[in-house]
């Protein structure tokens, strides 16, 4: 009976600590494009979202960024207001169109553009969090530690390293968790 107690846990520790819906690697460490990302939970939507050099883009012809996340970490985030290790968060860029069919005006979303990705491993990357630029790629390595992206999300995000700011939902369940980043908290309060 207390073998089959203690087989049981430790089939239910191992199943919790790994993350079916997680990030996979290759054997030199690129990411691997998840194929079934759009299945995740969709967190937002936004239209002409950029910063930095970006920003000078086409702006009159602005993208869509569609942010999905894991299942099982959106779960985990809901239910603590933090993000477990092994949450990948998705960026798929569109392209926006004006006229279309019956559509005579706002925006609609096109083809896909470019693919983004942050993930959290905390054994893998010393700073827990790593950005990837998948581009149309199905595998990309993560961009260096001292990268725009790393710097960025550390300084200007809500959550960890994650711009839950821009997803209303997930926002307000950081804000009653009381994990909202520090900086973050002080930047709001100053504006």
């Amino acid at each position: 009976m207390k073998r089959t107690v203690l087989a049981i846990l430790a089939v239910f520790t191992l199943t919790a600590q790994s993350s079916p819906d997680g990030p996979q690697f290759t054997a030199n460490g690129e990411l691997m494009l998840p194929k079934n990302y759009r299945e995740w939970i969709f967190l937002s939507s936004g239209l002409g979202m950029t910063y930095g050099p970006a920003a000078q883009a086409d702006q009159g012809n602005p993208k869509f960024d569609n942010v999905f996340v894991n299942t099982s970490s959106y779960r985990a985030l809901v239910a603590t207001g933090r993000w477990p290790d092994k949450t990948i968060l998705m960026l798929e860029v569109r392209r926006s169109m004006e006229k279309g069919s019956i559509n005579n005006g706002g925006r609609y979303q096109n083809d896909v553009v470019a693919l983004e990705a942050t993930v959290k491993d905390e054994a893998r990357f010393p700073q827990k969090w790593a950005y990837f630029e998948l581009g149309r790629a199905d595998k990309a390595p993560p961009l260096p530690a001292t990268s725009r992206c790393n710097s960025c999300h550390g300084q200007n995000a809500a959550v960890e390293n994650t711009f839950v700011q821009f997803y209303p939902t997930l926002l307000d369940v950081a804000t009653r968790k009381g994990t909202l980043n520090s900086a973050f908290t002080l930047k709001v309060s100053v504006q």
